[in-house]
């Protein structure tokens, strides 16, 4: 009987250990006043951040994926994430990504590329040009109207927009992604528990976005306890850590964004 006490009592206490660990990085976003709280969404900035190129000095096609920190309390756990497109010789471009307010959850509309996310200036994550956009825009399109949950949207562990973007990712061949750890709901993989990673170096497998792991030349190693990101990467030495984002070398892709931390 003890011993069952004890064994149950010790399993309490690793979980709430687990816990706490997980969400350290959430507390601290929000102590050190990274993440603003409080703000009006219809007041915040949703200018552009001048990271795509205008199309009528940049006539080639174009290929681009952005994430930015959530609105409010969100944005200590996580980014939003998003794709925009625009083909050879298009005077616009269209964004394509899910929204939590509307059903069907998918937008794919003419808008600025790299318009802040309410208050958060956006990171640019990936891009193709030329012919290697003009190859992958119609895969996009194809896979942004196939996509199965647009009545579906949850916040935690997914399906969100970050599950949107990594589910159009993994079926466009051209177009890879190494997503920032921030980005909650990209290991939700809706009706399958394997799947080839979004940077198409590696595999994962995941139960519902609260269990899973990542192994990929360009992820590193990361497990997903919860929802949320704990890893390492090896090939650019960094941690990976629950709202903080990497902490070391930047990725590949990108110098410093809303996923990472000085």
């Amino acid at each position: 009987m003890h011993r069952a006490i004890k064994k149950s009592l010790w399993l309490m206490v690793s979980l709430l250990v687990v816990l706490a660990l997980l969400l350290a990085g959430p507390v601290y976003m929000l102590a050190s006043q990274r993440v603003a709280l409080g703000g009006v969404w219809s007041q915040a900035d949703r200018s552009s951040a001048g990271l795509a190129p205008a199309p009528s000095t940049h006539p080639e096609a174009l290929v681009q994926v952005y994430a930015a920190r959530a609105f409010d309390w969100r944005g200590a756990f996580g980014v939003h994430t998003w794709i925009a497109t625009k083909p050879a010789g298009a005077t616009h471009y269209q964004v394509h990504q899910v929204l939590a307010w509307r059903r069907p959850t998918v937008s794919s509309r003419p808008d600025e590329p790299d318009r802040a996310w309410y208050g958060s200036a956006p990171t640019l994550l990936t891009e193709l040009r030329g012919d290697a956009a003009e190859r992958a825009i119609p895969e996009i399109r194809e896979a942004v109207a196939a996509y199965p949950v647009t009545d579906r949207y949850r916040v935690w562990p997914g399906p969100n927009s970050n599950t949107f973007v990594a589910w159009v990712v993994r079926r466009v061949p051209g177009l890879r992604v190494d997503f920032p750890p921030t980005a909650v709901g990209k290991d939700y993989l809706l009706d399958t528990i394997e799947a080839e990673a979004p940077s198409g170096t590696g595999y994962q497998v995941s139960l519902g976005g609260m269990l899973g792991l990542t192994v990929a030349y360009d992820e590193g190693i990361e497990w997903q306890l919860l929802g949320l990101t704990l890893g390492v990467d090896l090939t650019r030495p960094a941690l990976k850590l629950p709202g903080i984002g990497r902490l070391g070398m930047a990725s590949s892709e990108h110098t410093r964004g809303p996923g990472e931390a000085e």
